[in-house]
């Protein structure tokens, strides 16, 4: 093998390790943020989010979307018309 050879696995090595990277990154960044945020559903938000970024990426922004959004809270009985 030449250097260009060794080079090349290298390049190549490396490039699917970031490739995991941000993959494994974008996966679990919406279960991340629903948890840190005390999100009801932050279980949910997570598997939606390694869900849609599987299954294509299409709905993804969705489940990053909804990490942020709270359910708002209930209204007590009394102030209910």
């Amino acid at each position: 093998m030449s250097g260009y050879d060794i080079f090349a696995w290298i390049v190549l090595i490396i490039l699917i390790g970031v490739i995991v990277l941000v993959v494994w990154l974008m996966g679990s960044t919406p279960g991340h943020v629903a948890r840190r945020r005390g999100h009801p559903w932050a279980d949910a938000v997570a598997v939606a989010g390694w869900v849609t970024l599987i299954f294509g990426f299409a709905l993804w922004p969705v489940a990053l979307i909804w990490a942020y959004v709270d359910v708002p809270a209930r209204r007590p009985e009394e102030d209910r018309p």
